[in-house]
């Protein structure tokens, strides 16, 4: 409240807070939560007071991820600027009840509405939607025990002018699609299980009653991401029957995600038959099946593309060329690609092809040449070997790739094939990589500077020649090719992973050290990095990248010792903007060391541990929890007793609960038989974003939700 009566005081020290111009203020404003800005800043001055009330900060109100805000917050805030809200966030806001969309109502003005991850019920959406008639787009969940019949005629008429809906679906249900008449874009996120709690199979089947007429004439987006089960693959059939019968001649993207085999029925080659004909795309995904050995692409017209995701199909490279890039043809307006898991996209064709064989360099200039204003690019899931032939190296050809952005690679992809040749492994007591017993291999304490000669040697490296060209690049994963995660989706632990390319066996400490020339970097995952010695990268990484928000580390270096704890730790305590942290590795001892660096990170949100016979320290987890007050999801699978992990589980819950509404907590040993169970609870935004490990590059097309 002193602030501007104190100018004078101000003086002498500096410049006023005040005495910036309103601009410079409201952008400044802009980084803080709406309900700090409007329960709390406004009240310190009268020009604070007008400033945090000002549209362009009233406006869109994001609460997705404000882990503070409780229930009377969210009412105080409708009370006082609901009127002046336009676009609501509170995706993922699972831990706010039922009721609190009551408060809703007081939003008269809304245009859009996301409550994906809230909990919602029939009679309170129907109530909420009756009263907002501005409304054009809306993001909801659907859950067992939703009935449409509940829905008012005023809630039904709201729906028919929205134009954008996002639907996750956890029971067979057509939720409130036939009611939106006026769909532009539909989002179909299915997340429905095989069996229930009681362990009853399910049906795909609708329920009684409900409408199969779904309105598409006007549909311009269709997405639908599966998640496994054969009885989200029934239910979205039943979705794609009336798209079968009249392809909507507005339609310009078409995605479905579906994980393993979705095989493609009479109706589905009619749907895709009919697209060929009738529409030009600028967006594509398909289930591998549906374009495996079909020639499909040859006949799909494309207008300005800005999405592509080929991943897991057979997809040969010349096909690639040929029949998506138009022979090398000029593809500008291509932004994003997804070929993970395509074994054979960058060999001239897969008939004779083994995975391992190296790839045609010329395939992947003709990509880098055509689509030169990439900015997602996923290769990783397959071994992407480079030749010999000088200049023609994998990394060497992206890096003409001038504005990528995020990039997912195979470990295998960024090996120095000449400087392999001419060295053997770097590794001292190196050892084969297993999976059984703890190993117990001295190793030297990893060093704080690499000599002048070996600096020369690394910095001439492709990968390293490769990162110090893309120093815009946000996001990067490095995945071996054979890396498969313990933790599961809907069946039990993976007790035993692949080992790694033998390619791969020379990647470790010097790759890693490269990434820390990635000012911007913001995500980096590292997974199945064999020859990771001490880990002397991850320090480099936490000094010069001082924007990373997320790590995920997995299986680095040999299986049977964690070798990179110590650099680990040193790293921790330099990344004051991490925020996720996911570790994977067998054997991994969280110990008091461990929490007490990882105490640094003071911004830290979400902690994920898996680890097959891994410890813990409970005392240490306790107090890392009281000093980082940040931390609102603690996700540890291990090797401990199920009585150790639910009497930690249980202490943490106690303590903190009631200073932290939105804390989530699940501790619970790796291999036990009712972990799946336990999964289903996790909340979607958490299982999806850190818990189960998998690639995101280019996952979707960009802003495909706002």
């Amino acid at each position: 409240q002193d602030l501007v009566s104190g100018e004078n005081e101000e003086e002498s020290n500096g410049i006023n807070l005040m005495e910036f111009s309103d601009e410079i203020l409201l952008h400044i404003l802009s980084y803080v939560p709406c309900t700090d800005l409007v329960l709390n800043v406004r009240k310190t001055c009268r020009k604070l007071a007008t400033l945090c009330l000002d549209k362009s900060l009233t406006h869109t109100v994001l609460l997705q991820k404000d882990y503070k805000v409780n229930k009377d917050k969210v009412k105080q805030l409708m009370r006082d600027i609901g009127k002046e809200i336009y676009q609501l966030n509170m995706a993922g806001c699972y831990w706010l009840p039922s009721s609190t969309t009551d408060h809703v109502t007081r939003c008269k003005n809304l245009v859009k509405l996301n409550l994906s991850g809230c909990r919602i019920t029939s009679l309170r959406l129907s109530k909420m939607l009756s009263t907002l008639q501005h409304l054009r787009s809306l993001a909801i969940d659907v859950n067992p025990g939703f009935d449409a019949s509940q829905l008012s005629s005023e809630c039904k008429a709201t729906l028919s002018r929205v134009s954008e809906l996002k639907q996750t679906l956890y029971t067979p249900s057509y939720g409130v699609v036939p009611c939106c008449t006026s769909l532009e874009k539909l989002l179909l996120y299915f997340e429905i299980l095989d069996r229930s709690r009681e362990g009853f199979m399910l049906s795909g089947q609708l329920m009684v009653g409900e409408s199969n007429v779904p309105h598409y004439q006007n549909l311009r987006v269709f997405y639908a991401r599966l998640a496994p089960g054969y009885v989200n693959q029934e239910v979205v059939r039943l979705y794609l029957a009336v798209l079968s019968d009249r392809t909507p001649e507005n339609l310009h993207a078409f995605l479905i995600s579906a994980p393993g085999s979705f095989a493609e029925t009479g109706a589905t080659k009619n749907l895709l038959d009919s697209m060929a004909r009738n529409v030009r795309l600028d967006a594509l995904q398909l289930p591998k099946a549906w374009l495996n050995g079909s020639g499909l692409l040859q006949h799909l017209k494309f207008n300005n593309p800005f999405y592509f995701s080929f991943s897991r199909c057979t997809l040969s490279g010349g096909h690639l060329i040929q029949r998506v890039i138009n022979g090398g043809k000029d593809l500008k307006s291509l932004t994003s690609l997804n070929l993970s898991g395509c074994v054979h996209c960058l060999a001239p064709e897969s008939l004779f092809r083994r995975a391992e064989d190296d790839i045609d360099s010329s395939i992947l200039e003709s990509l880098v040449v055509s689509c030169c204003n990439l900015r997602h690019l996923n290769l990783s899931a397959a071994h992407h070997h480079s030749s010999e032939s000088i200049g023609n190296h994998l990394c060497q050809l992206l890096s003409r790739l001038k504005h990528l952005l995020s990039l997912a690679l195979p470990v295998c992809s960024i090996t120095d094939v000449a400087a392999n040749m001419e060295k053997p492994s770097t590794q001292p007591n190196a050892v084969p990589q297993t999976c059984g017993k703890k190993i117990r291999v001295g190793v030297q304490t990893y060093p704080r500077n690499l000599t002048e000669q070996a600096c020369q040697k690394v910095e001439s490296s492709v990968f390293w020649m490769l990162m110090r060209s893309l120093r815009f690049l946000e996001t990067l994963e490095i995945i071996g090719s054979s890396f498969s995660s313990a933790m599961p989706r809907n069946e039990p632990a993976i007790r035993n992973s692949l080992p790694p390319c033998v390619r791969a066996q020379s990647v470790g400490d010097s790759e890693v050290a490269a990434i820390s020339q990635l000012t911007y970097l913001q995500s980096l995952t590292l997974a199945q990095l064999p020859n990771i010695v001490t880990g002397s990268g991850l320090v480099s990484i936490g000094l010069q990248c001082q924007h990373l928000r997320t790590l995920s580390l997995a299986n680095l270096g040999m299986m049977g010792k964690v070798v990179y704890m110590s650099a680990l730790m040193d790293m921790l305590k330099h990344c004051k903007c991490l925020r996720d942290l996911r570790l994977e590795q067998p054997y991994l001892s969280a110990g008091s060391q461990f929490f007490q660096a990882l105490s640094h990170c003071s911004s830290l949100q979400r902690l994920c541990i898996v680890s097959r016979s891994g410890t813990l320290q409970s005392d240490a987890v306790m107090s890392f929890m009281a000093n980082c007050l940040e931390v609102v999801m603690c996700h540890m699978f291990m090797g401990e007793s199920l009585t150790v992990c639910k009497n930690l589980q249980q202490s943490i819950v106690r303590s903190f609960q009631a200073d932290r509404p939105a804390l989530n907590v699940v501790i619970f040993p790796l291999l036990h038989e009712d972990l799946t169970e336990v999964i289903r609870d996790v909340p979607m935004r958490h299982l999806d974003e850190i818990t189960l490990f998998k690639s995101r590059v280019a996952e979707e097309p960009p802003n495909l939700w706002w």
